[in-house]
């Protein structure tokens, strides 16, 4: 009953925001405009590069398709962030204080809603992607472990920036966070490990030992969602203290 009342309460106030901000409207399509790109884009790419180069691009759709597991929920939680500066600039947070809607509500509200759009969109953007096969039970183990990437993000923006052009800079900042796969990917064990101290690099870790054959992949997603559940911890205690003003 709390969940229905926090999402009657602040669902219609962040569909309004969205639809009056012309970037958070386009963070929500760009998902499936990346997408499509990938589709159509990559292929012609690739088949460019081997005429031309030689070069074999498909050995490469793995890694390439393993950015979105990371993109689609802090994407996610970009728009949640952006969305947690204009209240703080409207004054909604403040005022949420005066409404029968608990703080506890509110902030379930907030780390429960965007994992739960995510996992949505992964398991709507990977298959129109599509450079790569991924059967559904293993699709949703990965939406779900990469999931809580979304609050955390979210929380990261609405506990640090204090207005959207802080937001935009931290945002920006931020994106430091997709350097470490991609290096990993490179680099062989133990020494990869080294990177797991990133926690986008756990989901996109299980998802190449999932393409490879793994069943091994599992534990990593779960090591991944405790250490992101970890880092929420101290983001989430910051923005009650931001909310409390």
């Amino acid at each position: 009953m709390k969940a229905i009342r926090a999402v009657r309460a602040l669902g219609p106030i962040d569909a309004r925001g969205i639809q009056r901000d012309p970037l958070l409207r386009w963070l929500v399509v760009y998902p499936v405009f990346l997408a499509l790109v990938i589709r159509w884009g990559v292929p012609a790419l690739a088949a460019r590069l081997e005429g031309r180069y030689d070069f074999d691009l498909s050995g490469y759709y793995v890694l390439l398709m393993s950015f979105l597991v990371e993109l689609l929920p802090i994407l996610t939680g970009m728009v949640v962030g952006f969305l947690l500066l204009d209240q703080k600039d409207d004054g909604t947070l403040t005022a949420l204080r005066v409404t029968p809607l608990t703080r506890a509500g509110y902030l379930a509200y907030r780390l429960t809603m965007p994992m739960a759009v995510s996992v949505v969109m992964t398991l709507a953007v990977f298959p129109i992607a599509g450079l790569v096969r991924v059967a559904p039970g293993p699709l949703l183990l990965m939406a779900l472990g990469s999931a809580p990437l979304a609050p955390l993000f979210a929380l990261l923006l609405g506990a640090f920036a204090g207005n959207k052009v802080e937001g935009f800079a931290l945002g920006k900042a931020s994106g430091v966070l997709f350097i470490p796969p991609v290096l990993a990917y490179f680099v062989d064990p133990p020494w990869q490990w080294a990177f797991g101290l990133m926690p986008t690099y756990w989901p996109v870790k299980a998802f190449w030992v999932q393409q490879a054959g793994g069943r091994g992949y599992p534990a990593y997603l779960l090591v991944g969602a405790a250490y992101q559940a970890l880092l929420l911890v101290p983001l989430l205690r910051r923005f009650d203290r931001v909310m409390q003003g």
